[in-house]
């Protein structure tokens, strides 16, 4: 499977165009954060490396498919003097798949403060595992170059804000280059890692459809995407077969670096039927499957 520098290798084929090749997949639909990531790492080439990510806002529209070729065409929608704002839409054989809207920053000094982070086990005393959460489902193939450590749920706790809740620390598991645009891009792709299957923890015997159906994210401060980062995930509310989940990323020294948040397709599993366009719809996001991670 490709390693994250691989994925994050566009070619410039025109002013403002980007294409990926084929990247080799496990799963019949692309993951959503690949694609995430991969835009972000469109916009930010059109941009001055004095400006950083600090939010983007996307929507998975169709399936992506791993075998083929991935154009993301930029919009410039502003450059100003402290911010600029870029729209990406990712297109397979003509068609939309993914479209997303991110502001970029320069910085500037305000004052600080944040909420302080969970009380869990240092990942070195957590080991290492080839399953996702509680529910010992495989990691994907695609997830192999990045290490995992699933804090124990007797290590969580009642959690009062949400019916559900995950945490897991997790690195790239190899030195990324220095760069701002790199880590945002890795949290981005990590960010869509495994939240989803949060909203499967108060019904772990129930058959789904799942996929993405958008995502949000806010980088609050510098981090490093192959240092070790407590990924915090909860539900807090699941209704008409979709489900909503949120995150928040902290690194080793207790600081939030990063917050999510992400509704998804989450209903219960039915046969599908060729020409059945709702069906193929509600497949549009990341890892659409009777079993989601």
């Amino acid at each position: 499977m490709a390693g994250l520098p691989e994925v994050l290798a566009l070619d410039e084929i025109a002013p403002d165009r980007f294409r990926s090749g084929p990247i080799p997949s496990e799963w019949a639909r692309t993951f959503g954060g690949q694609i995430a990531a991969q835009s972000l790492m469109a916009a930010a080439r059109t941009l001055d490396r004095s400006y950083s990510a600090h939010s983007l806002h996307g929507y998975f529209l169709r399936p992506g498919r791993p075998h083929q070729l991935t154009d993301f065409s930029v919009e410039r929608i502003r450059d100003g003097g402290s911010f600029c704002t870029r729209r990406v839409t990712a297109v397979q054989a003509g068609e939309a798949i993914f479209t997303m809207t991110a502001s970029f920053h320069r910085g500037d000094e305000g004052f600080s403060h944040q909420v302080d982070m969970p009380a869990v086990p240092a990942p070195d005393d957590i080991p290492e595992s080839d399953r996702i959460s509680g529910w010992g489902m495989p990691r994907p193939a695609e997830w192999r170059h990045w290490e995992m450590r699933w804090v124990p749920r007797g290590e969580i706790g009642h959690v009062p804000e949400a019916p559900a809740c995950q945490r897991v620390w997790i690195r790239y598991g190899r030195p990324l280059p220095d760069g701002s645009a790199v880590h945002t891009c890795a949290l981005t792709y990590l960010s869509d890692m495994a939240l989803l299957g949060s909203a499967r923890l108060p019904h772990p015997r129930t058959a789904v459809q799942g996929a993405s159906l958008d995502h949000s994210l806010w980088f609050l401060r510098p981090f490093r995407a192959d240092e070790w980062l407590l990924y915090d995930q909860v539900s807090p509310s699941a209704e008409h077969g979709r489900a909503l989940t949120r995150g928040r990323l902290f690194d080793t020294g207790g600081r939030l670096v990063a917050a999510v948040a992400q509704e998804g397709l989450m209903r219960f599993d039915r046969p599908r039927s060729t020409g059945d366009r709702d069906t193929e719809e509600g497949t549009r996001g990341a890892h659409a499957s009777a079993s989601v991670p």
